[in-house]
């Protein structure tokens, strides 16, 4: 190829390319199919370009002018409000209730192991005897302990970010974690059922479990659903690298794990109910009917937002995966 002769043919087309890139008014339709025509060539001229004369200069301007050119064809995809929105009442809940085969049996099994720990420990002394010293033992299941302090020690406010950040933090962990074939989310799962059964099981033999009770209902309900969430559907991650499905395993990791990036975000936001309630609700002196009340409220709230408006979502087609325009297009393959 003569790169003068190239250059001094196409010269004028880039030009033009150019000035309607710069165009500071809206586009006629006719000046919509020449930029989009303009912008076809400059692609076809930058591939020549590259397989018969790659000259750095021009081939680094064909380049910022093909990438600026097919940023005005196709248009920058921006988020809205209206994005905010269908996340909430359709993407979110989907992929929760989609997946409630994996995280509804995992929140039983997880409370009959805490259940049966709280147990063991409540009913053996040796194993009491193991986990801390009687003393400091009887300060922790005492009137005003450090069960009952924990929840006043810090200011309400700075307590409930406190909270919403650490549980936000097991809950990444439970879907990060899942990518590795599952494994490490069940420990984390095991940690969490083993604190609550050593509260279960050392307030139950200081014979204050009504106490306990008491306070971890209100913000526990939500915030132990939302663990068991996130742990059901890290599992399931895992479960994909074992077995795909119809999909390649490429495929399917990349529509499991976008579920799940969105399921840690709407997480996030039902974590920070659950900081409200422990930080502002828990601690507070209303009677422990009421305080165990809200806990219930914003418990059956929201298993109603996922069944209601997460079913008919399934029902309608949707995944929790990100809207169709913003998937990758996949070629079809022969089973």
């Amino acid at each position: 190829m003569d790169l003068d002769v190239f250059v001094t043919a196409h010269r004028a087309e880039w030009d033009r390319l150019e000035a309607l890139l710069h165009r500071k008014r809206r586009l006629t339709g006719a000046e919509a199919d020449e930029l989009v025509l303009l912008y076809q060539r400059a692609t076809t001229h930058l591939s020549l370009l590259l397989s018969s004369a790659p000259d750095p200069a021009l081939t680094g301007r064909l380049t910022s002018l093909v990438a600026r050119a097919r940023s005005a064809v196709t248009g920058a995809r921006k988020a809205s409000w209206r994005d905010t929105a269908r996340f909430f009442t359709t993407a979110f809940p989907a992929a929760v209730y989609r997946l409630r085969r994996w995280w509804i049996p995992t929140a039983i099994l997880s409370l009959a192991v805490a259940a049966v720990m709280g147990w063991w420990i409540a009913t053996h002394p040796e194993v009491q005897a193991a986990i801390g010293a009687p003393q400091e033992l009887r300060e922790m299941t005492r009137p005003g302990g450090e069960y009952e302090s924990y929840y006043s020690s810090h200011p309400a406010a700075s307590f409930a970010a406190q909270v919403w950040t650490n549980n936000a933090q097991a809950v990444a962990l439970c879907l990060v974690l899942g990518a590795f074939a599952g494994v490490p989310v069940l420990w984390v799962l095991f940690q969490n059922m083993l604190n609550l059964g050593a509260g279960i099981g050392l307030m139950s033999s200081a014979g204050r479990l009504d106490t306990f009770l008491g306070l971890i209902l209100p913000h526990g309900l939500l915030e132990l659903t939302a663990v068991f969430v996130a742990a059901g559907i890290g599992l399931r991650l895992g479960w994909t690298l074992v077995d795909p499905g119809p999909r390649t395993r490429r495929t399917a990791l990349a529509e499991e794990g976008r579920a799940a990036l969105g399921v840690a975000i709407g997480l996030a936001a039902v974590l920070f109910v659950c900081g409200v309630i422990e930080g502002f609700v828990t601690p507070s002196g209303l009677p422990t009917w009421a305080r165990i009340g809200i806990g219930v409220a914003a418990e059956l709230a929201f298993l109603l937002y996922v069944y209601v408006l997460g079913g008919r979502a399934v029902r309608a087609g949707e995944t929790g995966d990100v809207s169709p325009s913003d998937r990758e297009a996949l070629v079809p393959t022969a089973a």
